[in-house]
């Protein structure tokens, strides 16, 4: 009898863990939105020059110069050329704005050269540029440091690792050498990172990098993508891909992020910039990831930019500013406006220059 009712709780507790896996392999269709179809919007767009192969991350300064990161292998997507990353700059004051290659000097190898996420810290000082760049060689995580000089020349000075800065996605500068950083799984095993979000285990992180020290700043993140900051430089916000969901930060004395708030997106979003003069969050987006992971050029991916305006309000207006099927533009992973014009930037496609007026 005993014998029996042993095996008895093991058939149940077996019968118990397949459908508790069976309900998480329904509810990963439902986190990749797999089911989503999408009606077009588009705006006054046209393809820029010499971006063929996506424009992953996109940030602009004030002077209206954008750096574009291109090339970027990724594990589980497209990739379409075989030549190693690279960084292009862009003017928007330009009458005919044109992407022009950054040539790099320094201590770096450009054959394994592989960007992604990507930020610009001007030092008030002297009014220094610098360009600190996620790069993926190997597909390992490590961050570049650049110093912008010139017209179209970028000086390596700096390749920072640390254990915590294991999965690195996206990379927010707050200092000449401190910055924040994304970390979009939970570790750097395949399988582990498989099975924490199989399980629905929220434990990606945002990482405060330093010279003087390297900790986790917030924790409790199912998939931390892309990440930037306020222009008053007090809130940090965060793109948790897997919630669909943008998560609000203030920033604390000693560089610790305290959460405020998270805003439902309705998409998987990807890479964020937000607007200089109004603070307007724009965020480049997956509107279904399965079409995204499982590359079907009959039936591409397409491509969503959302924009959230006053998100520090009780009420924050979530708008869709541009929905595209993947016949125009595949795997948009950013938006950057810029004085009423907008950059659209993709994984491995190319990237859109358009009218917002």
């Amino acid at each position: 009898m005993a014998a029996a009712n042993k095996v008895l709780v093991a058939a149940v507790v077996v019968a118990a863990f397949a459908a508790l896996i069976g309900y998480r392999f329904l509810k990963l269709k439902e986190i990749s939105l797999s089911t989503r179809e999408v009606t077009v919007k588009h705006l006054n767009c046209h393809y820029l020059n010499n971006i063929e192969y996506g424009a992953e991350d996109i940030t602009i300064l004030k002077d209206g110069l954008a750096f574009l990161s291109t090339g970027l292998k990724f594990p589980g997507l497209p990739s379409f050329s075989d030549e190693p990353g690279k960084m292009y700059i862009l003017d928007l004051l330009h009458p005919k704005p044109t992407p022009v290659e950054l040539q790099i000097k320094g201590d770096l190898d450009l054959n394994s050269f592989n960007p992604h996420g990507i930020s610009v810290y001007m030092d008030e000082a002297d009014d220094s540029v610098y360009l600190f760049v996620v790069n993926h060689p190997e597909q390992k995580s490590q961050v570049e440091i650049f110093h912008f000089v010139q017209e179209n020349t970028l000086v390596h000075l700096k390749t920072i690792t640390h254990p915590l800065l294991h999965s690195v996605n996206d990379i927010v500068a707050v200092g000449v050498e401190n910055f924040y950083a994304t970390n979009y799984r939970s570790c750097s095993s395949d399988a582990l990172n498989f099975l924490t979000v199989l399980m629905g285990l929220p434990w990606c992180d945002v990482v405060y990098y330093s010279p003087k020290e390297v900790r986790v700043a917030a924790d409790g993140i199912m998939s931390a993508n892309g990440i930037n900051i306020s222009p008053c430089k007090r809130y940090i916000y965060v793109s948790d891909i897997i919630d669909h969901e943008v998560d609000v930060f203030e920033r604390q004395e000693g560089e610790q992020l305290v959460y405020l708030k998270s805003v439902a997106v309705g998409s998987l979003c990807d890479n964020i910039d937000v607007d200089h003069k109004t603070g307007d969050i724009w965020l480049g987006c997956h509107p279904n990831g399965m079409k995204l992971s499982q590359y079907d050029p009959e039936d591409p991916p397409g491509s969503e930019i959302i924009k959230i305006k006053n998100i520090h309000s009780e009420q924050p207006l979530v708008t869709q500013e541009y929905v595209d099927n993947g016949r125009v533009i595949m795997g948009s992973s950013i938006a950057a406006p810029y004085e009423g014009k907008l950059l659209i930037g993709t994984v491995f496609h190319k990237a859109l220059y358009c009218d917002l007026k």
